[in-house]
């Protein structure tokens, strides 16, 4: 239990500045599939060495996943820890009650209605 605090409290302090938040609902919005660096970089008009400061943060405390593709480095938010982190929010909510959204956003689902993966904001996919 303590452990989970400790990290809730990490999760709440990286998100806890203009820049990240941005860059965190940015990722949020493009889904699993994320964005390259050098595309998040030009977006928020941001130099590349404070964003990677930025989501080095946000790569420590579990809101973000990074993965190679290339030559890229491409960010994604976290989903699970991102429901994890609202579910710990919300756990007392409506009587404990399960009331929050829970955002499990897939891809395949999109492609399956004809829209490219790019097409279909995350928040269209969350339930």
């Amino acid at each position: 239990m303590v452990q989970e605090a400790q990290q809730i409290v990490t999760s709440l302090g990286a998100l806890a500045h203009e820049h990240r938040l941005a860059v965190y609902r940015l990722l949020v919005a493009k889904g699993p599939e994320g964005l390259a660096a050098g595309s998040l970089a030009e977006t928020m008009a941001m130099p590349p060495s404070s964003l990677t400061f930025h989501l080095q943060q946000l790569l420590q405390a579990g809101l973000v996943t990074q993965r190679r593709l290339g030559r890229q480095i491409i960010y994604a938010a976290d989903f699970a820890n991102m429901n994890r982190l609202v579910a710990y929010l919300t756990e007392n909510c409506c009587g404990g009650q399960a009331c929050a959204p829970v955002c499990d956003p897939d891809p395949k689902e999109s492609v399956a209605k004809g829209e490219t993966e790019n097409e279909a904001p995350a928040r269209q996919r969350c339930r």
